[in-house]
């Protein structure tokens, strides 16, 4: 399997490669800016980016889309409830392939209505806007809801093993990257506690 992290634009972003080394079919993980960096990588890796992953329809992350499209041909994927242009829309529990690459979609809204992680053979996870690096994303933008985000944090993501690499939608911890089992031990959002307690904790500025 072929991950590649790469920083685009002027926010903070990461877009990523991932790529299937047996049959070379690829996909770009959420491609806002500068997709043409994005793409002349993945053509330096020999692979043949056939699908866009959106993690959610922030601008942010969805900017290059049509940029990326035209390019290579790729189809879009994205959560149903998202607003943007999609070509195949998934929810919670579905699953694809990349190549001989098993994506699992898991809804975590919170963030986002249509906010989804992608849960990769079982070894790594695409977290988007949810989980940072000690981090998590805001809930105080429109369509955002700190109760949901506290069940995609506490229960949708709980089932994550802790050996699981996490590979945020933004650079702002003090790695790039980092595992399920080290946020849960670190990441001071992911401390215990009640539904309330963690509403009350994200509205507090």
């Amino acid at each position: 399997m072929i991950i590649e992290q790469i920083p685009i634009g002027n926010m903070a972003n990461f877009g990523y490669i991932l790529g299937c080394e047996e049959t070379k079919v690829g996909a770009l993980i959420d491609p806002a800016f500068e997709p043409e960096k994005l793409i002349l990588r993945a053509k330096e890796l020999e692979l043949d980016i056939e699908w866009i992953l959106n993690t959610h329809g922030h601008f942010d992350h969805i900017e290059g889309n049509e940029v990326a499209v035209k390019m290579t041909g790729a189809k879009i994927i994205a959560h149903r409830n998202a607003m943007f242009y999609t070509d195949l829309k998934v929810d919670h529990g579905d699953n694809f392939k990349i190549g001989n690459i098993n994506v699992n979609v898991l809804f975590t809204p919170g963030h986002c209505p249509d906010e989804i992680c992608f849960f990769v053979n079982k070894q790594v996870i695409f977290t988007g806007d949810v989980l940072f690096v000690g981090e998590c994303g805001r809930t105080d933008l429109p369509g955002s809801n700190p109760r949901e985000m506290y069940h995609s944090l506490f229960k949708v993501l709980s089932v994550i093993p802790d050996d699981v690499d996490m590979f945020p939608g933004h650079d702002y911890g003090n790695s790039s990257m980092s595992t399920m089992g080290f946020e849960r031990m670190n990441n001071y959002v992911l401390k215990q506690r009640t539904e309330n307690e963690f509403v009350d904790f994200m509205s507090t500025p």
